[in-house]
């Protein structure tokens, strides 16, 4: 398996971050349209409270920033390593399969158990792959 088929996992992940942002970006258009947040709020995100439909949006895209960092260093390196066989790659796309399902019922009807099923899948596919890549590497 090529060294850089860890690549697209990673340019997975990286386009549901810009649609979070866009969808970002709609909701707080949206909620400064309807009055519901003042401009300036967006300042220092101080002095008014948001809306439920854009703290949702705002909190899932903070989360994008959370968890996927440690997926990110885990496939550079693996990359930079070599260990780039079929079961990191499967672990990799599990972890982005599990964060594109944890977007879809956070953004969407928000049930919690749902939620945090997806999101225990997506932790044990990056605990996986962080393992096989510190063993990977250990044996060396």
């Amino acid at each position: 398996m090529s060294q850089y088929a860890l690549l697209f996992p990673m340019l997975a992940l990286v386009f549901l971050t810009f649609g979070v942002s866009v969808m970002l970006f709609r909701a707080r258009i949206r909620s400064v349209r309807e009055g519901h947040t003042p401009v300036s709020y967006f300042r220092v995100f101080h002095g008014s409270l948001e809306p439920e439909y854009l703290a949702q949006v705002t909190r899932h895209y903070a989360n994008l920033f959370e968890t996927p960092m440690l997926f990110y260093a885990g496939c550079l390196v693996a990359m930079v390593a070599g260990v780039t066989g079929p079961v990191v790659v499967a672990l990799a796309w599990g972890f982005v399969a599990a964060r594109l399902a944890h977007a879809w019922v956070h953004l969407g009807g928000n049930r919690v158990r749902h939620r945090m099923r997806v999101f225990a899948v997506g932790w044990l596919c990056l605990l996986g792959l962080w393992g096989y890549v510190g063993v990977a590497v250990g044996l060396r």
